[in-house]
């Protein structure tokens, strides 16, 4: 969670970088509209986790405004403060997250993915960093993905994956191989995450 101006410049960067842009100064006016998206939601979330004072309150109100139009021009409903930071949407398409869904770190999300909570349950999904979500998947309910999961294009989890490195698909979602989700996300933030996970 953004809690500070620090903060919320390495969630930019770390966003940036998953996006594949690290080399560009700034979006482009005619296209790069995720990025831009990504770069609204982040200061969002600085300005409604921070706000102080009454003049603080009204900043963040508009930018909840505007965060709020963009998500409907975008197809998007994206709650504040679920994901960590190196977060990369694929494509512009439907995405529907839970409130109460919690994403780690370096997470990469396909166009039509659906996260939530089922059957009326209060709890949604936790999951772990390097996930990697293919189009058309639904996580449902209160369960729990690993680290370093790959999620395949279509699969519905309804169960918590609690093997670390693996790939799963399918209706019900199942093990279907022990390759990690690596190679589907962005090698840089993945070695900074192998490097914080060495004991010094």
């Amino acid at each position: 969670m953004i809690r500070n101006r620090k903060d919320l410049q390495v969630y930019l960067r770390q966003d940036q970088i998953a996006l594949g842009l690290a080399g560009q100064s700034r979006p482009h006016p005619l296209g790069d509209e995720i990025w831009r998206f990504q770069r609204l939601m982040r200061r969002t979330e600085y300005h409604a986790n921070c706000a102080r004072g009454p003049a603080g309150r009204l900043v963040a109100r508009l930018y909840r405004l505007r965060y709020h139009r963009f998500c409907v021009r975008l197809g998007f409903h994206l709650p504040l403060n679920v994901f960590g930071p190196g977060l990369s949407i694929a494509h512009i398409g439907a995405l529907a997250v839970n409130s109460r869904t919690r994403v780690g770190k370096n997470c990469r999300i396909h166009a039509m993915v659906v996260i939530g909570a089922s059957g009326g349950d209060a709890q949604a999904p936790v999951l772990g960093d390097n996930v990697y979500i293919g189009a058309g998947a639904k996580i449902l309910g209160p369960i729990r993905i690993a680290d370093n999961v790959a999620i395949g294009a279509n699969a519905v989890v309804i169960r918590s994956i609690d093997e670390p490195g693996t790939t799963w698909a399918g209706v019900p979602a199942r093990k279907v191989s022990e390759n990690s989700s690596r190679r589907h996300l962005c090698q840089d933030l993945w070695t900074n995450a192998e490097k914080e996970a060495r004991p010094s």
